[in-house]
């Protein structure tokens, strides 16, 4: 019986405000509060809390045949504590049904995995012990931030006892081999799941793109995609943003309806059911080792590390945050370890890349600033305050 398995990516990062070269040793309040709580905010109404409510609906209309996953992130439950309550408890009801699965990640949605896996244990340990808190669930599979993913990463991850990863499907990886069977980490028993891109970006990008030759998608479409691969496949796995439903793709685009009618559409061929990523792994077995000879994400159309350290800008805001790790543990200060980790999150490395075509206007959808040479200078000012706390003499420190 072949499945399709849904996972949803959940993240808010804390941005930084405008923050000018004569803040630096006067201001050492980084975050644009009033800016996430907007955000926040925003994509609740528009997105967490309808499609919660979509998501239970459904659940509870196929008896728990709908299966869900997803990954949240521990910057997005710390601003849904502070803006958005009500979206973490709808969160919470979901968890409940039985039919929803967390998936696990680094707390701070960092790339630590590349630069100081010492730092990527411990993001990696406080979001399970997160996770088991607010859900009550012990994951038992991992994403890694961005799906960010080498042989070296899936090995570290695997002899953290993780059962399986969630990954990109890419092509110059897969070669011959199909996305929708399950594969393993080389060298290890870990159980990777490949993200069958076409189908998933059909709906996290192109769903409401009128000049897309399959304009308009509906659900009874889409599901004859799915079947299409019976025979052909043990499992679709349809990974992408959960933004995608009323943020990216809008209410008006009719993604809510799309996304009520799919399932009863899938099931509706007997051969197919909706598993969770766990569900996966204990039925399909691995058909074999998937080696990597470059390091992959789901970003851009490379699905490489460009857009995080792809200029010499990234480099450089990378090399220094990372630089910082020893002397800021030396001052063995929760607050201080906290804000550092924050400052780690991927997007402030996102918003400094100079892409071109479609892969920019993609990054400047999610930039809070004018361009990237912004996203920058307020970055290295912040970073600039932030060695005046950590590096200065004792005597001069400042007190955070």
């Amino acid at each position: 019986m072949p499945s399709v398995c849904f996972y949803f990516e959940v993240h808010q990062p804390f941005r930084l405000k405008p923050y000018g070269a004569l803040q630096v040793g006067r201001d050492h309040e980084y975050f644009d509060e009033k800016l996430n709580a907007e955000v926040m905010r925003k994509v609740a109404n528009k997105c967490y809390l309808p499609a919660n409510q979509s998501m239970l609906r459904l659940i509870e209309r196929t008896d728990g045949r709908f299966r869900i996953s997803y990954a949240v992130t521990g910057v997005a439950i710390e601003q849904m504590k502070l803006y958005a309550p009500e979206v973490l408890d709808s969160f919470v009801r979901l968890a409940e049904t039985g039919a929803v699965e967390f998936v696990a990640e680094t707390y701070y949605h960092s790339l630590a995995a590349l630069y100081d896996k010492d730092e990527y244990r411990e993001q990696i340990d406080l979001e399970m012990k997160l996770i088991k808190s607010e859900f009550g669930q012990t994951p038992r599979v991992f994403r890694n931030t961005e799906f960010i993913y080498n042989d070296e990463i899936g090995q570290f991850i695997s002899d953290l006892g993780f059962e399986a990863m969630l990954i990109e499907g890419a092509d110059d990886i897969l070669d011959w081999r199909s996305p929708n069977f399950v594969y393993q980490v080389a060298g290890r028993d870990t159980k990777l799941l490949t993200k069958n891109y076409k189908l998933s970006d059909d709906i996290a990008f192109r769903f409401s793109n009128q000049a897309w030759g399959e304009f308009p998608l509906t659900a009874d479409k889409f599901a004859g995609w799915v079947h299409g691969h019976s025979g052909a496949g043990d499992v679709i796995n349809l990974f992408m943003d959960y933004e995608t439903f009323g943020e990216h793709q809008w209410k008006e685009t009719g993604i809510f309806e799309f996304l009520e009618h799919l399932p009863d559409l899938i099931f509706r061929h007997p051969d197919w059911d909706i598993l969770t990523p766990s569900q996966v792994i204990d039925r399909y077995p691995a058909l074999g080792e998937l080696a990597f000879h470059r390091t992959v994400s789901w970003a851009d159309e490379a699905r490489d590390i460009s857009a995080w350290r792809g200029n010499a800008m990234q480099q450089r805001a990378l090399a220094e945050i990372y630089a910082l790790g020893p002397a800021i543990r030396r001052r063995n200060n929760s607050h201080l370890l906290a804000l550092w980790r924050r400052l780690q999150t991927s997007d402030h490395f996102y918003y400094m890349a100079t892409k071109s075509a479609s892969d920019a206007e993609v990054h400047d959808y999610f930039s809070p600033y004018e361009g990237p040479y912004d996203a920058f200078i307020h970055y290295m000012n912040v970073m600039k305050d932030l060695n005046l706390s950590v590096l200065a003499p004792a005597e001069k420190q400042i007190r955070l």
